[in-house]
């Protein structure tokens, strides 16, 4: 794996396209590419924008918690 100016590469080895395939997909997934470019394919209202940052957030910082909560256990 290595990344450029141009984003990012995946080798093809024995001409298994397949697997590089899905190696891509995971790797633009994980950069938040793909959602991205799903949020460009429409126009989103600024107020729509608030509310889904504020989800998104919230959502966060719950999955935070709960982490914190499996970790740390209470006794």
């Amino acid at each position: 794996m290595s990344r450029n100016d141009t984003g990012i590469e995946v080798l093809v080895r024995d001409n298994d396209v397949e697997q590089a395939i899905k190696i891509l997909k995971r790797r633009a997934a994980r950069d938040g590419l793909i959602k991205q470019l799903k949020s460009k394919k429409a126009y989103e209202k600024p107020s729509d924008k608030r509310k889904r940052k504020d989800r998104e957030s919230l959502r966060r910082i719950r999955k935070a918690q709960a982490r914190r909560a499996r970790r740390s256990p209470r006794g």
